[in-house]
């Protein structure tokens, strides 16, 4: 597998690294290998050359090949979700799955379970206190600090591509978020559906709607 990646860590180093981590934070006598680990890096690694290639950030894309350093703290929380996630897609060891998302928690304070399915291509801004549940999400999808992802009476959100919560928004519930959306800060979408090109500020019975032209900057490729 040829990855385009100017990684601080080579594959076995990241592997060995969050073994380390795991080891060191759940000392509970079953040792995470890094053998265990490996197959599941390498896919990994191919899923994050392709969701960092879409940022237009120099800490994300020089230009000429994705960068990812383990100590980005952002780049390393978007890195422990796709471990674990794909950790289990593989079918590996349920307590890894467990503990590496348990070790995202601690670290990042990011609350996105490893059975959750992110898009191929999203970005977590500072996510301190996110909890991203079980929604259906879209490429291009951006969550920074305290946002939330969750279901009211069993149902969760579905979202189109580029959809960005800010900070401390939260999505919950039977709500479809069309294409090109933004959720203010501090906002609440609850049981509602937004049409395309929406910024939504407010709550429930506060809402105020506005129009959304165009996608963020921050992204080198824009979908449809």
């Amino acid at each position: 597998m040829s990855l385009k990646v100017r990684a601080s860590l080579d594959a076995k180093g990241l592997a060995a690294y969050a073994a380390a981590q795991c080891n060191a934070s759940f000392p509970d006598g079953e040792t995470v290998g890094v053998d265990t680990l490996m197959p599941a890096v390498q896919v990994a690694l191919a899923r994050l050359e392709h969701c960092f290639s879409h940022v237009d950030n120099r800490y994300f894309f020089d230009g000429e090949q994705v960068v990812f350093d383990h100590l980005h703290g952002d780049q390393y929380a978007m890195w422990l979700y796709l471990l674990a996630n794909e950790l289990h897609r593989q079918g590996g060891p349920v307590s890894v799955c467990s503990k590496l998302f348990l070790l995202n928690k601690a670290l990042h304070g990011l609350d996105a379970f490893y059975e959750v399915q992110l898009p191929d291509i999203f970005l977590l801004v500072h996510p301190l206190g996110t909890v991203l549940g079980r929604g259906t999400y879209s490429d291009y999808f951006v969550a920074y600090q305290r946002c939330g992802v969750g279901s009211n009476r069993d149902i969760y959100p579905t979202f189109g591509r580029h959809v960005t919560l800010r900070p401390g928004s939260a999505v919950l519930g039977r709500c479809v978020i069309g294409d090109h959306c933004q959720i203010a800060t501090e906002s609440l979408v609850l049981d509602r559906d937004l049409p395309d090109n929406t910024l939504y500020i407010g709550g429930p019975k506060t809402a105020t709607l506005r129009r959304q032209d165009g996608p963020l900057p921050i992204w080198r490729i824009h979908g449809a």
